[in-house]
Order: structure tokens, then C-alpha cells, then sequence
């Protein structure tokens, strides 16, 4: 861990393991609100970024190997960074406030309406897979739920 002067450690590396995915990056309060009314339309899939070391060894590992494994993948995949960029994580968790505030964690949105979260409890204690598993399930439940209709 890298540290520098009155910074607190270098989490730059734990961005950039969503980043790299292609997950865009929420760092303030007009970031959340554009991505909210921008991503309105299709699946979105928040991740709620945090420095644990669950986020690290199941929730980002979890994302990487769900969207390798899925052929149902959000239309659109946003993260905040609770503990680092706190305004742009409070207003994030403004859209899903019937949820109990928790990162690291996943909010699943189907044409701007939350459909399904999964909270620090459901990858604390778990592996890898097991996260990529319940977010799978989440992708498949909601992504073709037009066409089947």
C-alpha cells in the first residue's frame, strides 16, 4: 500500500479493477444524478466500491468473473467509492434509500428503478464465486424480462 503525504493510502488500484472492466466512475453528486437520468432506459448495475477486504477479495473479483460468465450483461455499469467519494456515495444511495446503507454492494436498476440489491452480507464471508453467482442470477432475471413478455 502505497501512502503519501496526508493522502491516506493509494486506493487508485481499487478503482481500477472496475475501471478496467469498463465500469465508469462516479465521483460526485453530478455524476450520480447524470448517470441516474442518462442510464434511464436498459439495465444498470451500480457497485458500491469500498476499501474492505471483502470488496477486494470477492466483490471486484466477483464482477469480473460474472461479466466473463454471463451473456446477460447490463446495459450499463456505474460504481461509487463509499469511504472515499462520500457525497457522490450518499446521493447514489438516495435512489435506493429503502436499503440500509452497505459497501461493499450492488444496486440492479431496470429502466432507472432499483429491481434487486446485494448487500456487504451476501459477499462478507463469501468467495468469489459465490458473488459472481448471485449477480449472474440478477443479470439473467432482468435483462430479458421484455422480451419475454
Amino acid at each position: 500500500m502505497q501512502f503519501g503525504l496526508g493522502t491516506g493510502p493509494d486506493v487508485s488500484w481499487m478503482r481500477e479493477e472496475l475501471t478496467d472492466l469498463g465500469v465508469e466512475e462516479l465521483k460526485t453528486v453530478d455524476d450520480v444524478d447524470r448517470a441516474m437520468k442518462e442510464y434511464d432506459k436498459g439495465t444498470m448495475l451500480m457497485v458500491i466500491n469500498s476499501v474492505c477486504g471483502c470488496a477486494a477479495g470477492n466483490a471486484r473479483p466477483g464482477v469480473k468473473i460474472a461479466l466473463d460468465e454471463s451473456e446477460d450483461k447490463p446495459d450499463h455499469m456505474v460504481t461509487v467509492f463509499a469511504g472515499q467519494d462520500k457525497e457522490a456515495t450518499a446521493r447514489a444511495r438516495e435512489y435506493f434509500s429503502e436499503y440500509p446503507p452497505s459497501s461493499p454492494a450492488f444496486a440492479y436498476f431496470k429502466d432507472g428503478e432499483i429491481k434487486a440489491m446485494i448487500p456487504r452480507h451476501r459477499v462478507e464471508g463469501r468467495t468469489k464465486e459465490q458473488v459472481a453467482n448471485d449477480l449472474k442470477m440478477v443479470f439473467e432475471a432482468f435483462n430479458g424480462e421484455d422480451e419475454e413478455e
